[in-house]
């Protein structure tokens, strides 16, 4: 069987493309730049799914799309239509075109809450024409990724970590090995959709203190007040989009629970560990 991953370099892609290769599944890796990506799986094709004539061809033999392409920080003047949604579509196009047998797509959970944000609305566009596809589609929706927490421990490392509301909402952020190991699941099930989080439920403020903990340091939060959640909400459309876009996904995510079926055996508060190890051994210097 022959998976090809788009979005393969990200955070995500990088897992799955492990994977699938550890199920012995011949892994074909689409990527903007080989240089990136030596090693990463068993083929790679260097395309750019913003541009469809670069995918001719690039899905003949494949079975299996998996597609964690999106944008998560603006740098280079694309919109979240052009990927998140058009890059996508013409990835579809393309493996209708090659006779793929199905087509994952990660999504992001609570997403019919979230209208009106750009980067959910993408993607929700996207999930509409891959539901109406006549292939086989399978989409899940994660809660949020242990990488979007390490902002948290970024914080609690310079001091103090800045909560809106009282830090009640919960989540339950899944490892990438974990979601990766889901997402193999689901589409070896044939499931059409799946929503997924990681095994640990925590509030906003355990999160943080967590991180403190990490770190060793004593906890530090300071409790904004929601109308001042809301309130950037409501001047972030004025801004830039490179600064609005990821904001408004971010802001309007803290604003409510985030909470999935329990999956997986990596926890937060362990991550937090490795990475706050990881600081201190970086802040000593090398050993002599």
């Amino acid at each position: 069987m022959t998976v090809l991953i788009a979005g393969a370099t990200g955070y995500l892609g990088r897992y799955l493309c492990a994977e699938y290769s550890r199920r012995g599944r011949h892994v074909t890796a689409l990527v903007r730049d080989t240089t990136r990506a030596e090693g990463l799986a068993d083929l790679l094709i260097e395309a750019e799914a913003t541009k469809p004539e670069t995918l001719k061809g690039i899905m003949d033999g494949v079975d299996l799309v998996v597609s964690s392409l999106g944008i998560t920080r603006q740098t280079d003047g694309l919109g979240y239509d052009d990927v998140d949604y058009q890059a996508n579509l013409n990835l579809l196009r393309e493996a209708e075109a090659a006779g793929v047998k199905r087509f994952a797509y990660v999504h992001v959970l609570n997403a019919d809450a979230m209208t009106g944000v750009p980067l959910v609305d993408a993607k929700s566009a996207f999930v509409e024409a891959l539901q109406g596809s006549e292939m086989p589609a399978t989409v899940i929706a994660p809660t949020g990724y242990f990488s979007d927490m390490e902002e948290i421990l970024t914080m609690a490392k310079s001091g103090r970590v800045w909560l809106f509301g009282d830090g009640s909402k919960r989540l339950n952020p899944i490892h990438g090995a974990d979601l990766a190991k889901a997402i193999a699941d689901t589409t070896d099930a044939g499931r059409g959709w799946a929503e997924v989080g990681g095994p640990d439920v925590m509030t906003q403020d355990e999160i943080a203190r967590a991180a403190f903990a990490a770190l060793g340091t004593e906890p530090r939060i300071t409790y904004l007040p929601d109308v001042l959640r809301r309130a950037a909400l409501s001047v972030l459309p004025i801004l830039p989009r490179r600064v609005s876009g990821p904001a408004r996904f971010f802001l309007t995510a803290l604003g409510r629970d985030m909470v999935a079926p329990r999956f997986g055996s990596h926890h937060l508060t362990d991550h937090f560990q490795t990475l706050a190890a990881a600081m201190a051994d970086q802040a000593e210097g090398p050993r002599t």
